[in-house]
């Protein structure tokens, strides 16, 4: 064979089977990182997944059922800058699997019913809107009404800019709709993954019964670097990580993916279904 024509023929690796650990730097063979639940198998590290993927690996595969898709995004104050919202949001309905930057499922864990949310960092920075206000919402009232714990997933950057006030005023919304669950003794629990930040932080993710984290999760509200120019100093190691979060006490726990959905249906029968029947029986619940 001569050499032009060895240099011509067609690749016969497809493209796309590769991702480089952004950690460890290790080249990773795509389909080992995706059975092994978008975790690096070399260090560990926590892939960033879409929220489809998420309610995939959390809920059992029978019976689940999407909620409140009929509430969509429009653009009432026909923002525009580099280009118009409503083009925005077409694209970002094509670069992610969500219809909005949050999804939420009806389903069972383990057969133990539960309705879960999940956000999605590629739908514009997952960032919190209308949508996103209305449909935590209304999750909340459906859970409170009906009896079901809510478990959600964030991932976010942020209230959405591009609808200004509207935006901000979910920060309240989704702070009153968790009263909703204590009214009623319904658990919500919420685990926070990279990144959780602005806005969502500082409204219903922090606000869950049981609050945990994914290992290496970036949680806070600023980012570091406009901290530090704030306050002139420099921050502690590991600062905004979900380890650092564990051991100054502002989380429950840190739990690694592989781990989730059993530490989920624990924690659905610590809260409450397991607390119904003790209740009944009249028994104290174990120490």
């Amino acid at each position: 064979m001569k050499l032009f024509e060895f240099f011509k023929r067609k690749k016969t690796i497809p493209e796309g089977l590769w991702t480089k650990c952004p950690q460890c730097k290790e080249l990773l063979y795509k389909p080992d990182v995706e059975d092994n639940l978008w975790v690096c198998p070399e260090c560990g590290y926590h892939f960033r997944i879409d929220a489809k993927t998420r309610i995939d690996i959390t809920l059992d595969p029978e019976g689940r059922k999407p909620l409140f898709t009929e509430v969509q995004p429009t653009d009432p104050l026909g923002f525009e800058d580099l280009k118009p919202y409503k083009q925005r949001l077409e694209e970002a309905k094509k670069k992610s699997t969500a219809d909005e930057a949050i999804i939420f499922y009806e389903g069972t864990i383990y057969k133990r019913k539960a309705v879960v949310g999940a956000m999605d960092f590629n739908f514009i920075g997952g960032s919190m809107g209308s949508v996103v206000g209305e449909r935590f919402f209304r999750a909340c009232r459906y859970c409170a009404d009906n009896g079901i714990p809510l478990i959600v997933f964030t991932a976010s950057g942020g209230a959405r800019m591009q609808e200004s006030i509207l935006s901000l005023m979910q920060m309240a919304k989704t702070t009153f709709a968790v009263g909703l669950l204590r009214e009623r003794a319904i658990p919500y629990i919420v685990v926070l993954t990279d990144p959780t930040m602005g806005g969502v932080s500082a409204s219903f993710a922090f606000l869950g019964d049981i609050i945990v984290a994914e290992p290496g999760a970036r949680i806070g509200f600023a980012g570091a670097r406009v901290i530090e120019q704030t306050i002139k100093q420099k921050l502690p190691k590991g600062f905004q990580t979900a380890e650092f979060l564990l051991e100054k006490g502002l989380i429950d726990n840190v739990v690694h993916r592989k781990d989730l959905k059993v530490f989920l249906r624990d924690m659905l029968d610590m809260l409450y279904y397991k607390a119904k029947e003790w209740n009944l029986k009249g028994e104290n619940a174990p120490s």
